[in-house]
């Protein structure tokens, strides 16, 4: 069912995007009429999700690609010109998590995750981002955290990978301004997706207690993405608590996020 009120039909390209966040969000935008460009660096998930999502009649491209080669950027950018794709929406959503005591986590994983959270991220962005504004219409959504308002002991790495996404994408935010381009930030919370088991951390306290649903999770940016949120932020506890941060002593912030990542 095309939804989208537009005489040009809309194209959002997504990474990361074969499960968790990504995937949900995939399935509200083929919802709602727009075709797709899937990323991600496992071809057979590609080509089962595709499958999936035809049930909407929309265009769906796949790439596999993996966003930790610094290569990457530049190779998406040149297959979906050379199949002649516009893009109208930009989704970074592609992310991982190495958590722990930096002294013992894994700097290659670590070296990984900055590559994907910042450089891809700010590539991706940096390719794009031109035609858009020459288009005079384009959104990007870029995958924050509630780990992107302060320092996390125990998630060091992946916290000021974080905090940058949010400081970058409100920064070209407010230049982009007049221009028909915005820029948002999704921060979600805990949620309920294959990152926490993977990072081996789906039995920490953080992911015991108000712990979202991805499919609800995707619903809110969709809404907020299309009213041009700033910052997204989703779910009532996860605002409470970004919320809480600028009046709340760093001692025990830090002691909040030990108790919370800490493995049991």
């Amino acid at each position: 069912m095309n939804n989208i009120k537009n005489e040009v039909q809309r194209t959002v390209l997504i990474t990361g995007t074969t499960s968790g966040i990504g995937y949900e969000l995939s399935r509200v935008f083929a919802e709602k009429g727009y075709n797709l460009v899937l990323v991600s660096r496992n071809e057979q998930k590609l080509r089962s999700q595709k499958e999936l999502l035809k049930k909407y009649g929309v265009n769906i491209y796949t790439i596999s690609k993996d966003l930790s080669d610094p290569k990457t950027p530049e190779e998406i950018y040149s297959e979906v010109k050379s199949q002649d794709i516009h893009v109208d929406i930009l989704i970074n959503n592609a992310g991982f998590n190495e958590s722990g005591l930096f002294c013992s986590t894994s700097l290659e994983k670590e070296l990984q995750m900055l590559q994907v959270h910042i450089i891809s991220l700010t590539h991706l962005t940096k390719l794009f981002l031109p035609d858009m504004i020459k288009n005079k219409y384009g959104k990007i959504l870029n995958l924050g955290s509630t780990g992107s308002f302060a320092p996390c002991p125990l998630d060091a790495v992946y916290a000021a990978s974080k905090a940058y996404v949010l400081n970058f994408s409100s920064a070209i935010r407010a230049e982009l301004a007049g221009t028909g381009v915005t820029v948002s930030t999704l921060c979600p919370g805990a949620t309920r997706t294959e990152f926490a088991k993977k990072a081996d951390i789906d039995n920490t306290l953080l992911f015991k207690i108000f712990v979202m649903e991805p499919q609800k999770v995707a619903e809110i940016a969709y809404k907020k993405l299309m009213k041009n949120k700033k910052v997204i932020i989703t779910g009532v506890y996860n605002k409470l608590l970004v919320s809480s941060v600028a009046i709340t002593p760093g001692i025990i912030l830090d002691k909040l996020s030990m108790l919370l990542l800490s493995k049991k």
